[in-house]
């Protein structure tokens, strides 16, 4: 079919007829699907459920260090999770820190710790005038929550194939003492699944940040999920390529568990310089006597090591792989050449992103759910959720079945479809 702005007034009242009728028959099936948010499925969840018989009441529970699991200690995580994790992470266990259940509580603490006490010794965030973060658009919208929750002024700076357009971050960086930190999510990024090319990391370690607490913070939270087993991207380790520019400070990677074992109790850990973890320590120490060691315990003797885990995870792949194949088959034949969407059809992680035609993203997110498709809000993926062409929207197959997906997927197109007829109506 041809392009939707070649067709004549007529002919798109036409198609605006015959899609109309199309969406009448799925609305009266009313249907309740939800694809808002990057949930496992519970076909995934099934894939862990053989570490609820790794520790029973009979098991030995001493960690390698000697302690008791069940008992007070061990600060900063039990050896053999520091372990997996480090190998996880690709960073030495020694600069590996493992708090609780989410890497999203890690950032938050990261931050309100910087807030009221500071980056090691530099003035508390909340003694200064302004603080500002620069945010990746489209982005993760729990990362703006938490910067726009402590009144931090949060700066867009567009994503481009290959990460976030440095030269925007560099000019920025190196000229406003009052920017702290930069949000990332390097592999199969949030919502595009753009992983960052090694130019990208680079420049990144190169830095000369005006704040000398600035920091990147980099959610890695897809490190290890792959979609394809031939085709997979790969992404420098940060914190060896800041070590190497003299900058070995100036990075938190964080990383979690969630979307390998159990999203509500798997195990986060930040990894980052000796010195930086010093500084963290010193809140930890305050803040409790030590994280969850048995879920530690549990993880640990669970996958047993980095190749256990890839395994596993070879086995999510294999559910998600045909979620995502519905979508972008769907998107190419329905949309593909009608020049009123762009997508990018990722290798890892957890959604697709879709650009619609400026202006229609709040209509397409209400008009499928006219049809019973819960979408995540247009505008989630930028701060404030305001997304200056409301344009963007995520994308989260994950949680659906597959039956459920082929029918979300037909609602989604369709009110592409008649959202886009209407603006380009009205622009005739």
């Amino acid at each position: 079919m041809a392009a939707y702005n070649e067709l004549s007034k007529e002919e798109l009242l036409e198609l605006k007829n015959d899609l109309e009728t199309q969406f009448k028959e799925v609305k009266a099936q009313n249907l309740k699907l939800d694809m808002s948010r990057g949930k496992p499925s519970t076909e995934q969840l099934n894939l862990s459920m053989g570490m609820m018989d790794v520790l029973k009441s009979d098991s030995d529970l001493v960690c390698e260090e000697g302690v008791d699991c069940r008992n007070y200690g061990v600060l900063d995580g039990i050896k053999e999770a520091k372990q997996l994790l480090a190998d996880m992470m690709e960073v030495p266990k020694d600069n590996i820190v493992i708090f609780g259940n989410s890497s999203l509580n890690i950032m938050y603490d990261t931050i309100a710790r910087s807030m009221t006490h500071g980056v090691m010794g530099s003035t508390p965030w909340c003694k200064l005038d302004k603080v500002k973060f620069l945010c990746p658009v489209p982005g993760y919208d729990r990362h703006f929550a938490i910067t726009e929750y402590f009144g931090i002024e949060m700066i867009n700076v567009p994503m481009t194939p290959t990460g976030p357009d440095m030269d925007i971050v560099e000019k920025l960086v190196s000229s406003d003492p009052a920017i702290k930190g930069i949000w990332c999510v390097p592999k199969y990024s949030n919502p595009q699944g753009i992983t960052y090319s090694d130019e990208t990391v680079h420049r990144f370690a190169k830095l000369n940040p005006a704040a000398e607490d600035f920091r990147i913070f980099w959610d890695n939270a897809y490190g290890i999920h792959h979609l394809y087993e031939d085709k997979q991207d790969y992404l420098l380790e940060i914190l060896m390529e800041c070590k190497k520019e003299g900058h070995p400070d100036m990075v938190y990677k964080f990383a979690s568990t969630s979307k390998i074992s159990f999203p509500g109790s798997g195990i986060g850990a930040i990894a980052a310089s000796d010195a930086n973890l010093a500084d963290i320590r010193k809140q930890m120490k305050i803040q409790t006597i030590g994280h969850d060691k048995l879920n530690q315990l549990r993880h640990a003797r669970y996958f047993k090591d980095i190749h256990g885990m890839v395994q596993h995870m070879k086995k999510h792949a294999d559910i998600m792989r045909p979620k995502f194949d519905i979508v972008l088959e769907t998107l190419e034949k329905e949309l593909g050449g009608l020049e009123i969407g762009s997508w990018m059809a990722p290798r890892g992680g957890y959604f697709i992103s879709f650009d619609a035609m400026e202006g229609c993203a709040k209509a397409i997110v209400a008009k499928a759910k006219e049809a019973g498709l819960i979408m995540t809000n247009a505008g989630a993926t930028f701060p404030y959720g305001k997304d200056p062409k409301d344009s963007n929207i995520r994308i989260a197959p994950s949680y659906p079945t597959v039956e459920e997906l082929k029918v979300a997927a037909k609602i989604f197109v369709l009110s592409v479809k008649l959202v886009s007829i209407d603006k380009i109506l009205e622009q005739k």
